[in-house]
């Protein structure tokens, strides 16, 4: 089954996988406190808005750290309102319903989850016919197709390799890579799955 892009959150691990059928040639480069994905270096030219963005993000708020993660240029928008303050809910569903949906052929959905490094763990996501974001007590699964609604998951991953390579793995069509992020005593640790 081809369900897109996804992530998966629960209140210590996450995971966000690029699955793709028009744009494969992409990776997950690791930057400060940031994960971005981009083209290999040998993809074609694009103008697409949707193929580079950021797609996780560890920032300070004013109660500890908190991670963003999700499929677009939203996660940005989600990071920097968290950093200002706002409440996890209320920076998930602001930027979504702000950005909306993809305007692409597909009317895609965006999606997005955060942790807080108090355990509080959040999934969201925009459609065409709705904004939802809820509260997650277990591992939780959002994709941009066929599965755009969270739904419970079974994912058994610690840490943040296992949950990129937990995620690369799921037996979801047209893997291109996964990022990992997991909580730990020392902060958010993100780990990276490219297929190599």
């Amino acid at each position: 089954m081809y369900v897109g892009r996804f992530v998966v959150v629960g209140p210590e691990v996450g995971a966000y996988r690029v699955s793709s059928r028009s744009f494969p040639n992409r990776k997950l480069t690791a930057r400060e406190k940031a994960l971005t994905v981009g083209p290999t270096e040998d993809a074609p030219e694009t103008d697409n808005p949707y193929v580079s963005y950021n797609c996780l993000r560890v920032v300070e708020t004013p109660t500890g750290e908190t991670v963003a993660f999700g499929n677009g240029s939203h996660v940005d928008p989600i990071a920097e309102k968290l950093e200002l303050g706002y409440p996890a809910r209320d920076a998930l569903a602001l930027s979504l319903l702000s950005l909306d949906y993809e305007k692409d052929d597909y009317s895609t959905p965006r999606i997005a989850a955060t942790i807080g490094d108090d355990g509080e763990a959040l999934i969201g996501t925009v459609r065409e016919d709705a904004v939802l974001v809820e509260t997650v007590e277990e591992p939780t699964l959002v994709a941009t197709y066929e599965k755009n609604a969270p739904e419970p998951i079974a994912f058994a991953a610690e840490t943040a390799d296992e949950a990129a390579s937990e995620a690369y793995d799921l037996e979801f069509e047209h893997a291109v890579c996964a990022a990992g992020v997991a909580r730990t005593e020392d902060g958010f640790e993100t780990a990276i799955e490219n297929g190599n």
